[in-house]
């Protein structure tokens, strides 16, 4: 299976309420390793010290200090065009946590808009 089809199915299976994702991922050639590295270098991939697997990604699904689900689809999509096959495994998903932000001097149309949006 390709590697962005994989990650979708993964995406997919989560809970409505996930907030951070954090996937291993793993190339079946290791000597394309650097041509690899070139494309998961642009969502911030973490490199493994571990000998089974190569890097982790981290992933938001709509706030944090990660790669935004769609980035990182797009970028596994070109690993994928260029012939560069792998193996996802996720490692942990958090879910039911929100954001904390300053609410002070907002009118009440934000602080209900920004409720709505993270059901709190």
């Amino acid at each position: 299976m390709a590697l962005a089809e994989d990650f979708q199915r993964i995406v997919d299976a989560l809970p409505p309420d996930w907030t951070d994702l954090e996937v291993d991922l793993r190339i079946e050639d290791e000597t394309r390793y650097v041509d690899a590295a070139v494309f998961v270098s642009q969502v911030n991939a973490q490199v493994y010290n571990r000998r089974e697997w190569h890097w982790r990604l981290i992933v938001a699904h709509s706030f944090g200090h990660a790669a935004a689900a769609e980035t990182v689809k797009g970028v596994l999509a070109k690993l994928d065009a260029e012939g560069i096959a792998g193996e996802l495994h996720v490692a942990e998903v958090r879910e039911g946590r929100s954001e904390v932000v300053q609410m002070w001097g907002r009118p009440e149309s934000v602080r209900e808009e920004f409720r709505e949006r993270r059901s709190i």
